[in-house]
Order: structure tokens, then C-alpha cells, then sequence
């Protein structure tokens, strides 16, 4: 069955929504998020303050909302990889789509830094990844054996990937990009994995 098309306005909308995203994340990333302004980032992206807040309810929504894209993204290439492949596997591959997103390691670098280094931008972009959660869960629960607790197990795998590439990341951060972000995500899963 054909999947009915997305209306033009819609991707207008998402195009739109993604741009001014950008946009935003450019000047957070050069002058910080506190020392932006909404009226700066709107100047910027050539759109009036009110049309800004069409698109996004307040300058933290406007910093977090790749992560909701970069979600639906993981999960996606999560659900294309082999049904027969580990959890685990499928869920590192599926990260990689993180490595995929056209961005210089040194503005990478930058916004990865202004996301941890701002107390509601931290608390927001752990809230976005809960939502990680919610999309990959009931894509893992297959790929684990019969079981009453199937869904619990599911979803504590799904948290402790997201928290094991959370900690890679602050790592990565703390040396500066100088290191491979999944070299780090592999020694925290290994250490999670770890029996005994």
C-alpha cells in the first residue's frame, strides 16, 4: 500500500521549522544562548520575532529541535537493520546517523559544548533523548526473547544506550573532539555490558 503523501504545506512547514533551527544553533554556537537574543536569531534568519514563535515555543525549544529530528532519524535506521542482529548492534549502527549530519568537528564541538553547559538546555536535551526512549523501546522489544518482562527489558536497554552516548558525548566534549565519539559510546557500553 502507497503511503499517502505529505501535504506541501506541511513540508513547507518542516523545511521552514528546520532552517530557522539552524539558524539558531549557528549563532548559540558562535555567541552562546545566553548572550543571543530572539530578536537576534528572527534578524538573522530574515523573519519577524512572531514568526519565530510560530514555528517553536521559546528560545530552549528552538536550541533542542534537531533532537526530536535526530530521534526519529536513529530510530528509523534502527528499524532497518536486520531483525536477527543484537539489540545492541542495531542500536549502535542506528547511531551512527549522528556521524551523518553535515557539520564541521569544530562546530560540532560547539554545540555540543553550549548544550551541556546551560542548565536548561541540559535538562531539555535529557528530555528529548526520554523521547528517544519512546521511539526505540518498542523497536528492541522484538528482537528480545519470550518474556512477561519483555517491555521493561526493552526499554532499560533503550535508556542505557541513550545514557552510554550521552556520557560519550560529555566525554568527547571534555577532550576537546580530540577522540572518535563512538570509540567513547563502545568503552561505555562496555562498561554497562560488563558481567559480574
Amino acid at each position: 500500500m502507497a503511503q499517502k503523501p505529505v501535504p506541501l504545506r506541511e513540508q513547507t512547514r518542516s523545511v521552514v521549522r528546520s532552517l530557522l533551527a539552524r539558524t539558531a544553533v549557528e549563532l548559540f554556537a558562535e555567541k552562546g544562548f545566553d548572550d543571543t537574543t530572539v530578536e537576534e536569531v528572527a534578524a538573522a534568519a530574515g523573519v519577524s520575532r512572531r514568526t519565530l514563535f510560530n514555528y517553536f515555543r521559546n528560545k530552549e525549544d528552538l536550541a533542542l529541535s534537531g533532537l526530536d529530528e535526530q530521534g526519529e532519524l536513529i530510530a528509523a535506521r534502527f528499524a532497518q537493520r536486520p531483525a536477527d542482529e543484537g539489540a545492541w548492534a542495531s542500536l549502535r549502527a542506528a547511531f551512527q546517523v549522528l556521524d551523518e549530519i553535515q557539520m564541521t568537528a569544530q562546530r560540532r564541538l560547539e554545540l555540543v559544548t553550549f548544550l551541556f553547559s546551560n542548565d536548561s538546555l541540559r535538562a531539555g536535551h535529557a528530555e528529548k533523548q526520554a523521547r528517544w526512549q519512546d521511539l526505540l523501546a518498542p523497536l528492541i522489544e522484538p528482537r528480545l526473547p519470550d518474556s512477561d518482562r519483555r517491555t521493561l527489558q526493552a526499554r532499560a536497554i533503550a535508556a542505557a544506550a541513550i545514557t552510554c552516548l550521552q556520557t560519550a558525548n560529555e566525554e568527547w566534549v571534555r577532550l576537546g573532539g580530540q577522540v572518535d565519539l563512538f570509540d567513547l559510546y563502545d568503552t561505555a557500553v562496555r562498561a554497562v555490558r560488563r558481567p559480574g
